[in-house]
């Protein structure tokens, strides 16, 4: 078999020892960035407790075209992508951090995976922050409806006019998310720039304490 070239660098393990961890949050980086763009991130969090897993994509980048290119336009690289997510998530699950004790963390291409891996597997995570991201493919679609992310909270964020990723996906990935059960906040940004403003910053905050304070 042909190895996964998403799997051949390390993750970078960042925050409270797993051993320790109330929560683990698999971190995700967005197109041309690595861990360090999320390690950043957690740290402007500061929430203790949390331990993170940060996988890194080869090249910095998870699949090479927009994420609204025909699927096919994007493979093997989509496929080992979304393979890596689960071999990492298989990694946390060994170590004890099944999906109700994992809160998944995604940025621009990172949460775009996140979201189509959510929306393909609708396992019951502890929560999902989804920052400029939707699911992939060209056209809005139907996913299954079987309430699988029973009140699984989801946090989606972007600027209103993302130059990369349009508002009417990220609604599309809302409604989806919803008729699968989640509970779903959609925040949205007069504010051009591809990044993770502060607002959105003291959101992740507080979700990640209500969910830390309830683990505890």
């Amino acid at each position: 078999m042909t190895p996964n070239p998403h799997l051949e660098q390390d993750p970078v393990f960042h925050g409270a020892v797993l051993d320790h961890a109330g929560l683990a949050v698999l971190a995700v980086h967005g197109r041309g960035q690595s861990p360090a763009f999320m390690q950043d991130l957690a740290d402007r969090i500061g929430r203790p407790g949390l331990g993170y897993l940060m996988p890194a994509a080869a090249g910095g980048t998870w699949y090479p075209g927009g994420f609204m290119q025909p699927l096919e336009d994007n493979q093997p690289h989509l496929d080992n992508a979304l393979e890596a997510i689960g071999a990492h998530l298989g990694r946390l699950r060994a170590q004890g951090f099944g999906p109700e004790r994992t809160v998944l963390l995604g940025f621009s291409q990172g949460a775009c995976l996140l979201s189509e891996y959510l929306l393909r597997h609708q396992d019951r995570y502890a929560a999902a922050i989804l920052h400029t991201g939707g699911y992939l493919g060209p056209q809005e679609h139907g996913w299954p409806e079987e309430g699988g992310l029973d009140a699984v909270p989801v946090l989606l964020a972007s600027a209103a006019e993302d130059a990369w990723v349009p508002l009417s996906r990220i609604e599309a990935t809302a409604v989806a998310l919803s008729k699968a059960g989640a509970a779903v906040e959609l925040t949205t940004y007069d504010d051009p720039e591809h990044h993770i403003n502060d607002d959105a910053v003291i959101r992740m905050r507080r979700l990640l304490r209500a969910l830390t304070t309830k683990e505890s």
